[in-house]
């Protein structure tokens, strides 16, 4: 019978997203004080000025339609610039001094007109500007600044009143009444009572202005008020479906509960007549995986052991042979037995390679990576499954050779080291698996041999691949093991550092002596190769050697 799984309560929104929802009324009043800020601005800003911009208005168009005698000021200085103009002209020729003198005397003519203009506009200094109630103004002073052109500068033309005057009680204007020339401009404006007036309309402006942005900012926060109203009713309504969602789920849980612990009961009476049948093949696993265990330690042992009692017999041998007293058949012998005697020391010493062979001295050739990992996963895959409880699968890139630089047996020597590190790695876990079981305090003593016999069952494994980079060829040994601390992992390719000395396990191991990974590092700095380490505690280790493309 499947039980189905209770519906999921609705997840409770967080404090942020419920600030959110009210985010949405905040920028409606921010937005709309914004426009209505920028749509006001101009005429609220002509407004408070007042008849300012008007009364300037009114002067510049005083300025270009005032006409005198030989026309308006923008048409004399048109004729003051052209007459400038022509006497740079002559300037620049060969000619009669008398046509120079004429020409200067015509500038010097233009420049008084333009003087006598801005005196007849300021003196008398008071004048009515038709149809307007304005008396038209006091003016203290007129100048006329000329454009610097490529005919060098021109003196500006001033009037001045000369009337005593403070710099508060007059206004400038600058005007520009001709593309090369402008006017400044400081005058005074008089009326009856306009002052006073000016100052009540101020007033009055901004009085009506508070009372806008009052009106505006009332209206923008009661539509975020209502807003906010809204969104809290949405919010009290969903909160109550989340609660009797809840309440939904709650019963639903409770339900399957009582489901589960009926089909777990019914699957513990089955594992219970599983483990019974069972417990007789699992002692004879357990039994056989420390045979296994105890035949490999041996083997360590014996190899370095039978390695040094050999010396003596070599030497013996070699004496012998020395001697003068043999005869041809007895030399024979001898011979024969030497060379089984080097037969035998060569098989020990492929066992113990990675601690005595020099690497520098290899001569390197042009091999194929994926062949090497063939050949080791070839050689050592039925040893690891049937005395290690160990899988050694070798899983190649492509089916296209990998060509790298280096030697075939160094490099052998350093990828089987890495295999002997990581099966090492798997005798580690499968032993602390047996010690979690001997230590678990909630077993009672049949679980707790179920634990041993699944401990001791346990199989690792280690992965061998390798992978095609751009501009390299990778090399990786992935094991499921015990792992490495941090401080293990920073340490472990040091020389004569290793975590196994003195320990039963690997004695006669050259994995204890601390050589092993600094052996495999050595080999791959003659392959212009790099190791790196990535392992965890109870996570398993990967080693990725990273190999230079063979040229060619």
């Amino acid at each position: 019978m499947t039980v189905a799984p209770p519906p999921a309560a609705p997840e409770e929104p967080p404090r942020r997203t419920l600030l959110w929802r009210y985010a949405p009324a905040l920028a409606m009043l921010l937005v709309l004080w914004l426009l209505v800020v920028a749509a006001l601005y101009e005429p609220v800003t002509n407004w408070l000025r007042g008849e300012d911009t008007y009364d300037q208005a009114a002067v510049q168009e005083w300025l270009e339609e005032a006409r005198g005698f030989q026309g308006t000021l923008p048409e004399l200085i048109d004729s003051y610039l052209k007459a400038h103009h022509r006497v740079v002209e002559l300037h620049g020729r060969s000619e009669y001094d008398a046509e120079r003198v004429g020409a200067q005397q015509n500038e010097l003519i233009k420049g008084e007109v333009i003087a006598g203009h801005l005196e007849g506009l300021g003196n008398p200094s008071t004048k009515m500007y038709a149809g307007q109630l304005l008396l038209f103004p006091t003016i203290y002073r007129i100048q006329v600044d000329f454009d610097a052109g490529a005919d060098g500068p021109i003196d500006p033309i001033t009037w001045d009143s000369a009337l005593p005057v403070h710099a508060s009680q007059y206004r400038e204007l600058r005007l520009r009444l001709h593309p090369g020339a402008t006017v400044d401009l400081r005058y005074q404006l008089h009326a009856y009572n306009r002052r006073q007036q000016s100052e009540q309309e101020r007033r009055q402006r901004v009085w009506q202005l508070a009372f806008l942005a009052v009106a505006v900012t009332v209206t923008a926060t009661v539509l975020v008020v209502v807003w906010v109203v809204i969104v809290q009713g949405r919010e009290r309504e969903r909160e109550r479906q989340r609660q009797l969602a809840r309440q939904q789920v709650a019963e639903a849980e409770r339900l399957l509960l009582q489901e589960e612990n009926r089909h777990a009961e019914t699957e513990r009476q089955l594992l219970e007549q599983r483990l019974a049948t069972q417990n007789a093949e699992q002692k004879a696993l357990e039994l056989k995986s420390q045979l296994y265990a105890g035949i490999s330690i041996m083997a360590g042992s014996y190899a370095h052991n039978i390695k040094n009692l050999l010396v003596r017999p070599n030497d013996l041998l070699r004496r012998c042979l020395d001697a003068d007293s043999l005869s041809s058949d007895q030399t024979t012998m001898l011979h024969e037995v030497q060379d089984t005697l080097g037969t035998v020391t060569e098989r020990l010493q492929q066992i113990l390679r990675t601690v005595r062979r020099d690497p520098a001295r290899a001569a390197q050739t042009r091999l194929d990576l994926n062949a090497v990992l063939h050949d080791t996963g070839h050689t050592w895959r039925e040893l690891a499954r049937d005395k290690w409880k160990l899988e050694v699968v070798a899983e190649p890139s492509d089916d296209r050779p990998l060509y790298i630089a280096g030697d075939v047996s160094h490099l052998q020597q350093a990828v089987e080291n890495l295999l002997f590190n990581a099966r090492d790695a798997t005798f580690e876990m499968r032993n602390h698996l047996r010690d979690e079981a001997r230590r678990a305090p909630n077993l009672d003593e049949r679980q707790r041999k179920q634990a041993l016999i699944a401990a001791a069952a346990w199989r690792g494994k280690v992965v061998l691949r390798t992978r095609r980079l751009a501009d390299a060829v990778l090399l990786e040994v992935s094991d499921n093991g015990a792992g490495m601390t941090e401080e293990v992992r920073r340490r472990c390719t040091e020389t004569h550092f290793s975590t196994k000395r003195d320990n039963a396990i690997y004695e006669g191991h050259s994995t204890g002596m601390g050589l092993g990974l600094s052996f495999v590092v050595t080999i791959l700095e003659h392959h212009h190769a790099t190791l790196e380490v990535a392992s965890a505690p109870l996570q398993g280790t990967t080693f990725r050697a990273r190999f230079p493309v063979a040229g060619g």
